[in-house]
């Protein structure tokens, strides 16, 4: 393939349409929910489509054109809509816009899917089956396989992301002491795949061969390269992740402990069981109101 080529954009309907249908809907329910008190943030709106453009970007951009030739560019275009994409789309969800999908009964049954020790299995055994020489190659060589393939990374990923930053309610025990476990379990079904990309010997992918020597790269560096990316991206994700973990659960603790205070300055019963699992779910203003309230009440 010439270099003009290379530099390129693409044009993908398979891979595209989802992502205009997504925008359209979001976009409809954020509109809905304007000027009430279920109003999206403009951040979390901000993050949605941000989200859909850096996966957008990812399936239309030169790196798409790279990503046939060459693994490493593959790689970076998974570790972008896989790991950064999905994120920012769950980090664009709140509540109130997902109340339409999960009054569906099938979807609503679905929310099992998002449970911490559901999600994580699920993720990785996407992102190892789509590594498999028969399933990347077939990926490579037809469009429609290629699409399935950026539709479960998407949909796995965002769901992995699920547990730590979605809106949907997770189990009581899923403390910030999971919350770190889930994490560095993440970061070790990484790190394995890395790793035998790394030190793996012969090349898994000989579809990647005519492109490899178009570019002058060996089969053996291409590889070493994707699992490098694929290491360090991964472990600068997970400094970031411990960090928001670590601030998040100190302002949790000192929200929770507002709450108490009130609760006991307006003589309103409170546990401490009840105020972290309003604060965990974001819903902390809602129960300093309701302190309020039942105290002018009483």
């Amino acid at each position: 393939m010439s270099s003009l080529a290379a530099a390129s954009f693409t044009f993908a309907p398979l891979q595209l349409a989802p992502a205009a249908v997504s925008v359209a809907l979001y976009a409809r329910r954020v509109r809905t929910l304007d000027g009430t008190p279920r109003a999206v943030p403009g951040l979390r709106q901000w993050s949605f489509y941000s989200g859909v453009a850096l996966i957008v970007a990812g399936l239309v951009s030169p790196l798409s054109t790279y990503s046939e030739e060459l693994f490493w560019a593959h790689m970076v275009e998974h570790l972008v809509i896989t790991d950064l994409g999905a994120l920012l789309l769950v980090l664009g969800l709140t509540g109130p816009l997902l109340a339409p999908i999960l009054r569906i009964g099938l979807f609503d049954r679905l929310r099992v899917l998002a449970h911490p020790l559901v999600a994580l299995p699920l993720w990785a055994i996407d992102l190892y089956a789509w590594h498999i020489p028969a399933l990347h190659e077939a990926a490579l060589h037809h469009d429609g396989v290629h699409a399935l393939q950026h539709l479960c990374f998407i949909f796995f990923g965002a769901n992995m992301w699920m547990c730590l930053f979605g809106p949907l309610p997770t189990p009581a025990w899923f403390n910030t002491a999971w919350k770190a476990g889930y994490i560095v379990a993440v970061r070790l079904v990484g790190a394995a795949l890395a790793n035998a990309f790394l030190f793996g010997g012969s090349a898994f992918y000989p579809a990647y061969a005519a492109g490899e020597a178009a570019h002058g790269l060996a089969p053996g560096t291409d590889q070493v390269v994707a699992g490098s990316i694929m290491m360090v991206e991964e472990s600068l994700l997970t400094i970031g992740l411990f960090c928001w973990l670590f601030l998040r659960a100190a302002r949790e603790n000192d929200e929770r402990q507002e709450l108490l205070d009130l609760a006991t300055a307006r003589g309103v019963a409170l546990t401490d069981e009840r105020a972290a699992r309003a604060v965990s779910a974001g819903r902390g203003p809602e129960l300093r109101a309701r302190i309020e309230r039942d105290a002018e009440q009483h």
